[in-house]
């Protein structure tokens, strides 16, 4: 059963909260917000497409597999543990790096890479999890 509804605005709604996710994540510097939070709110966004066109237009769109995510999310997570390594401090201490590009400043940080490896790690989990519980076949009626 096809919804013109649920279709027409899971399209508005996809953008909509892919956006917000990504304002979730950016301001969780400053205020309350970040990668967890933000990865929840993306991986809404990619359940609720699934849920109106089905697994395989969500693959699609996606372009990734959803364990890959998952795989990045983790190697970022070790990169921004191990930066101190190499200055001599403790593992998961915050560093920071202001680096020039096209006369503005812009500030790198040790803590964004963490917060980028949640967000992969949580948006990867939650589609996973529901792609498998969408391609999961139920047991056939053995009542005839």
């Amino acid at each position: 059963m096809k919804s013109l509804i649920l279709h027409t605005t899971t399209r508005l709604m996809m953008a909509v909260l892919v956006l917000f996710s990504i304002f979730l994540f950016f301001r969780g510097h400053d205020e309350p917000g970040g990668g967890f939070i933000g990865g929840l709110v993306g991986a809404g966004a990619f359940t609720l497409y699934a849920i109106a066109f089905g697994t395989e237009a969500t693959r699609k769109i996606l372009k990734v597999h959803p364990i890959t995510l998952i795989a990045y999310g983790l190697l970022s997570l070790v990169i921004s543990g191990i930066i101190p390594f190499f200055t001599g401090e403790p593992f998961l201490t915050g560093k920071w790096l202001m680096m020039e590009i096209g006369g503005s400043e812009i500030k790198l940080s040790s803590p964004l890479i963490f917060d980028i490896g949640v967000f992969l790690c949580v948006v990867g989990f939650i589609v996973a999890v529901i792609f498998a519980l969408e391609e999961e076949e139920l047991p056939a009626n053995t009542n005839h």
